[in-house]
């Protein structure tokens, strides 16, 4: 099946066809996941989460506003947002505990970081396939651009060009997000 097809499979609650999807794009919503959240566990529960989301939502999807892999990213950046919120809230409750204070507020600077990080990912989604590849091969994998060449067999002129195309672009995103400042 093609994503049409399987996007009007989803919205008429074709089984098959949403196993299909789950076969599809399950593997990228993993990924996603584990990398923002550095737990495979959780990684593992969002992506369930995900993917009954998309099936008790599946009326939402509206093929004419893009296609299926892509919204099915945005559900999954959605639900990376909400574990990092909610990891925050767990960690904020233990420290309380472990301190015998009250309930304490949420700490500002890390709801920074989930802003940070969903901007940051919503960035590298939206640049050319190859330029995504070679930056998180850097900075996910941490590989130096000969290795990322070697792996990918790309030419090294061919990574670096990609590397600099994708961080001007990440800038150009970061700078239309008008983040506040951290001064």
């Amino acid at each position: 099946m093609d994503e049409d097809e399987l996007g009007r499979g989803l919205r008429a609650a074709d089984e098959d066809a949403f196993a299909a999807i789950y076969r599809h794009w399950g593997g990228l919503v993993h990924t996603m996941a584990t990398r923002s959240l550095g737990d495979t566990h959780e990684a593992e529960d969002v992506t369930q989460q995900v993917f009954i989301g998309a099936w008790r939502g599946r009326a939402g999807f509206r093929p004419d506003r893009g296609p299926l892999g892509a919204w099915l990213v945005g559900i999954t950046r959605r639900k990376i947002v909400d574990s990092l919120a909610a990891r925050t809230r767990r960690l904020t409750l233990v420290d309380s505990a472990a301190h015998g204070t009250g309930t304490p507020r949420p700490d500002s600077a890390a709801l920074d970081d989930v802003l940070d990080r969903v901007v940051l990912l919503d960035g590298l989604a939206r640049l050319p396939r190859h330029q995504r590849q070679v930056l998180g091969l850097a900075f996910y994998e941490d590989l130096t651009q000969a290795q990322i060449a070697d792996r990918t067999g790309m030419p090294l002129g061919t990574v670096k060009s990609h590397t600099r195309r994708g961080l001007h672009g990440l800038r150009r995103v970061l700078e239309t997000a008008h983040l506040p400042s951290k001064d």
